[in-house]
């Protein structure tokens, strides 16, 4: 009877336990974290806040404006947070009346600017604050010189400011131009190509379009680095890689040791489309997006990975990759 007794009081327990882990797993479950679903992701920072904004891909439209997400600490992110009902900028605001893609919000002369694509031109609109509204009373693209999207602003040392941007012109090529002070527009005079998808990694698909683009431009002891994508998005090879020059206008020298980013490294398809940052400790990072899933292309994920400087070559930590969640 004692030993009855034991191995009853035993399944109790352990029909306890099992319950109560599966109360647990049911917790999880319901409690699981939502993956932020932006394309073309960059990453502002400001007084101790980090905003995320992209391209959406899901449920929301991107023909509607751009969302803003924030965060303290890179790892809880809340939103969408912008200024009009979660978009930082709003279809009517400024110019564009669809495909809002691939923003940069930078801040210049104490004002915040938002650098975007729309019907596949570029546009700058301002705002008083990182979350919005971004407006602008022009609603005409920054210049008419045929189709251009992925706009990236960069200011060098000289003062001198300078807009990378991709031009849609027998295949997706990276082209870099003089802006006005005022940023009204580019110096057409100053327009120049800076590269092109010749190398195998940057068309694996052998297609007669190839593309490289959202570019990111930094300097680092007197060189100039641009970060770009290659590949078309859909591509599982979609890669990040980077090239060098002693001049904002090139030439550009292709490193040798691209890509250093992509799913060889990473193990989740269709990495890319990013801008560097830095975290609040001046820690260098680089936010991207990836596929949706191994199946699946849309819609994307935003993603955080770390890089840096390890003598005149940029490296990445593919252990640091992780996905950004709500």
């Amino acid at each position: 009877m004692k030993i009855k007794k034991y191995f009853s009081l035993l399944s109790l327990f352990c029909v306890f336990i099992c319950c109560s882990q599966e109360k647990e797993t049911a917790k999880k479950t319901l409690s699981k974290e939502k993956p932020i679903l932006l394309a073309d992701p960059t990453i502002f920072y400001e007084n101790g806040v980090y905003y995320l904004y992209g391209t959406t891909t899901g449920d929301f439209p991107n023909g509607e404006g751009f969302q803003v997400y924030t965060s303290s600490d890179l790892k809880k992110w809340n939103g969408p947070s912008g200024a009009q009902n979660g978009l930082a900028l709003k279809k009517g605001d400024a110019y564009g009346t669809k495909g809002f893609w691939a923003p940069q919000v930078f801040k210049y002369n104490n004002k915040f600017y938002m650098i975007y694509t729309a019907d596949e031109n570029i546009a700058i609109a301002s705002s008083e604050n990182p979350i919005g509204p971004f407006r602008s009373d022009s609603k005409a693209p920054m210049f008419n010189l045929g189709k251009q999207i992925d706009p990236f602003f960069f200011v060098d040392q000289d003062g001198k400011k300078y807009l990378y941007h991709v031009r849609l012109t027998n295949g997706n090529r990276i082209f870099v131009a003089e802006l006005k002070d005022d940023l009204s527009g580019i110096k057409e005079e100053t327009l120049k190509e800076c590269i092109s998808g010749v190398l195998p990694w940057e068309n694996t698909q052998n297609v007669s379009w190839p593309v490289t683009e959202g570019p990111t431009v930094l300097k680092h002891n007197d060189l100039y680095y641009l970060i770009y994508s290659a590949n078309d998005f859909r591509n599982p090879d979609y890669a990040v890689g980077y090239a060098t020059a002693k001049s904002p206008f090139g030439p550009w020298e292709k490193a040798t040791d691209s890509p250093i980013i992509s799913k060889k490294n990473v193990g989740i398809n269709g990495v890319g489309h990013g801008d560097v940052f830095y975290d609040k400790n001046g820690k260098m990072k680089y936010v991207l997006h990836s596929h949706f899933s191994n199946s699946g292309v849309s819609p994307r994920k935003a993603a955080i990975i770390d890089i840096n400087f390890e003598g005149n070559k940029i490296k990445a930590n593919a252990k640091s990759f992780v996905l950004l969640e709500e």
